[in-house]
């Protein structure tokens, strides 16, 4: 099914648990726009434009305060690639005055790296996606799991115990790249380092869009936290 889908799925920039980053040293009424290819394995599907502005949203699993060997994200001092974007380093963090929790992360970006390469050659290890706060489109997202917590079921006397009750995720406060208005039902994308979504048929731009999770990527931090945790 992958192999399938990287051929044919266009991609899209897509963050479902959000956390606000905000660039410091960015124009608050600056905002750049970034050319990113439809899809990298089809030049024919030609490309699309992804809004960029000082206030943006990541992946919340995209940052560590206090990051483990081989995590190669955002966390306090160090700098990641934006995709398609900048460079940036992470200087401080928000919090909530009653709660404590992160509200927010601050960094600076570095105007000379655009297109994400440094011209002093620097090595960067760390790319996340993004979307600006202000141009993003609200969306659901269902994230299906196996149905059963066993590999073989029928195997079980009684094989309703065994069904997973995590087989869906229902996530209603996502976000997606500004250039999905207008998708159709049906329709299958990459979210860039996140997996294969298509467009639910009860998705519509003034309801709301909705998409299901088709099979996910293969990651390669989630596979390292599976193997720390195996025996």
């Amino acid at each position: 099914i992958r192999e399938d889908l990287n051929q044919r799925a266009a991609r899209a920039l897509g963050v479902l648990r959000p956390l606000k980053i905000i660039i410091d040293n960015y124009p608050e009424d600056l905002v750049e726009e970034f050319e990113a290819p439809c899809n990298p394995e089809d030049p024919t599907m030609g490309t699309r434009t992804i809004p960029f502005s000082r206030e943006l949203y990541i992946e919340a699993d995209d940052f560590l305060e206090d990051p483990p060997p081989k995590f190669y994200r955002l966390a306090p001092g160090r700098e990641v690639r934006l995709r398609y974007g900048y460079l940036v380093t992470c200087v401080d963090i928000e919090r909530d005055k009653a709660s404590g929790d992160i509200i927010a992360i601050h960094c600076t970006y570095d105007p000379l790296t655009k297109g994400g390469q440094a011209p002093d050659g620097r090595k960067v290890r760390g790319t996340i996606h993004w979307l600006s706060s202000r141009h993003a489109i609200k969306a659901e997202v269902r994230l299906y799991e196996h149905l059963f917590s066993v590999e073989r079921p029928d195997e079980i006397e009684d094989y309703t115990s065994t069904l997973n009750v995590n087989s869906v995720t229902i996530i209603r406060s996502a976000f997606v790249e500004p250039s999905l208005v207008g998708i159709k039902a049906g329709d299958h994308y990459q979210f860039e380092r996140l997996g294969y979504f298509c467009v639910d048929p009860t998705s519509s731009a003034s309801d709301g869009l909705v998409f299901n999770r088709t099979v996910t990527l293969r990651d390669s931090w989630a596979k390292a936290l599976s193997n720390k945790k195996t025996p």
